[in-house]
């Protein structure tokens, strides 16, 4: 089976090919546009502006995904066996490009549509190149989302825990924001905590751990933010301190999250753990959820998906809409419509 995969949630205008048979699953093509640059001037992402843009690159972005897996326009209706497209959740004016360009692709070429739930994408990032078993628990952490997922069987989410606020990547955003270090925040503020981490000191800065013993697996950020807000109000060197600043606020997210995943896998006893969405690619994160797990999971295993599939890309939308295709879950191009608000 061979799928085109496109995703226009946000701010990157991505397609994919993926050829798969069974659990053997392979990329053929995966192609990004990133928008960071136009973005960053605002602190942030301007939905009228990504939506111009997504319009502007997507048949460039498909055509170079089409190319580099073999086909062409031309070719791809007798090639492609499904279109998978994000349908959401997201920025409403990004989503609707990419789903009006697959309907109109759906029947143009008569090549049947799977919609995709985004973090449904993120999750799937994690069967590229591995066939986890399931069930399992996945923690997807991104700049609007941060939830703890129960996977049972493919097809089969139920959210257990997520943010009753801010997301982590939210609040990455608005920690380097408060601290005028630029966009996008996560990035900038890890690069500065890595500064802090090679001088060998401790940090002597404490931020709190936001809803760490809270008998639900929710998560909350807002008030960390207000904290590190107060603290550098008060410091009157904060300017000076920043990498430290960075160091702690990074760890008091990382602390949250990786507590909470670890409670969560223990109180329903799994032992396949996933970690995705774009804030997967902190180093430390990663770094630490293996070690965490190592020493109070021993039988269990993690999945951590390659760093070119935690952020925003189609690859993962591809994975997601093949099982989604395998089960024959397709929506007539007459009446897929998007949704900004999806939930899993």
């Amino acid at each position: 089976m061979k799928i085109l995969a496109i995703e226009t949630s946000c701010d990157e205008t991505a397609a994919s090919v993926l050829v798969g048979e069974g659990d053997d699953i392979k990329i053929l093509s995966n192609i990004v546009s990133s928008q960071i640059q136009l973005h960053a001037t605002y602190g942030g992402v301007v939905p009228e502006l990504a939506a111009r843009e997504h319009v502007v690159n997507i048949i460039p972005v498909i055509d170079k995904a089409l190319s580099e897996a073999g086909m062409s326009s031309e070719t791809a209706s007798s090639k492609l066996d499904v279109i998978a497209v994000t349908i959401g959740p997201g920025l409403i004016t990004s989503l609707q490009v990419g789903v009006e360009t697959a309907k109109v692709l759906s029947y143009i070429w008569k090549v049947p549509l799977v919609a995709v739930n985004h973090i449904e994408g993120h999750i799937y990032s994690n069967f590229i190149d591995v066939s986890p078993v399931l069930p399992a628990l996945i923690l997807t952490v991104s700049g609007g989302h941060t939830s703890l997922v129960m996977m049972s069987e493919h097809g089969k989410c139920k959210v257990i825990g997520e943010t009753v606020d801010d997301a982590a990547g939210e609040a990455f955003d608005k920690a380097a924001k408060m601290m005028s270090l630029g966009y996008p925040g996560g990035p900038i503020v890890s690069k500065q905590a890595a500064i802090f981490q090679k001088t060998g000191q401790d940090s002597s800065i404490r931020l709190p751990r936001p809803m760490l013993y809270s008998k639900n697996n929710n998560f909350s950020f807002s008030g960390l933010k207000t904290a590190l807000l107060y603290k550098i109000q008060k410091d009157t060197t904060w300017k000076e301190r920043v990498p430290e600043y960075c160091y702690e606020f990074e760890q008091a997210i990382i602390d949250t999250l990786i507590y909470k995943t670890i409670k969560a896998a223990k109180a329903n006893n799994i032992n396949i753990i996933m970690l995705a969405g774009g804030v997967s690619a902190n180093n430390r994160l990663r770094i630490q959820l293996k070690e965490m797990v190592r020493k109070q999971l021993p039988n269990a295993k993690l999945y951590i998906p390659d760093l070119k599939y935690t952020t925003d890309n189609a690859a993962m939308i591809a994975v997601a809409g093949y099982y989604k295709a395998l089960r024959k879950e397709f929506t007539p191009w007459q009446i897929l419509k998007t949704s900004c608000n999806l939930e899993l």
